[in-house]
This record gives C-alpha cells, structure tokens and sequence, in this order.
C-alpha cells in the first residue's frame, strides 16, 4: 500500500489515547514514516511495514474539510 504522499491526512485503525483522534498528518517520509496526531499534536515515528498495518485508508480533498483539528 503507498497511495499516501507528505502531507497527506490519514485515518489509522486505533485511536489515540489524547482526545480518542484517529487522524495524523505525514510529516517525514522514508524508511520510516513520521506522523503527527491532529488531536493533540503529538508526533511519533514508525517503521514503514507496521504504519501500513495499522493504517485505514487515505482522506480525500472532501473528508479532510469535514474534520475537525486542533
């Protein structure tokens, strides 16, 4: 799965524990994957295998306008 680019919304498959978001925002690509939570702000770094297993799909132009962040 790599239809996900920088800068991209993504919804993840578990909550975070901040304020129960789903949604992250890329913000460094390689051979591992930087997230930031759009709950909190929080960012963490994950090897690429285990954030394609835990991601739930790629939000579009209309479902990244319908969220609420920060």
């Amino acid at each position: 799965m790599d239809n996900y680019n920088l800068n991209d919304i993504v919804e993840m498959k578990k909550q975070h524990p901040c304020r129960k978001s789903i949604y992250w925002e890329i913000i460094r690509m390689g051979v591992d994957i930087k997230i930031k939570c759009l709950g909190c702000g929080a960012v963490i770094m994950l090897e690429r295998p285990y954030f394609e297993k835990r991601l739930k799909k790629v939000l579009s132009a209309e479902e990244k306008a319908t969220i609420n962040v920060l």
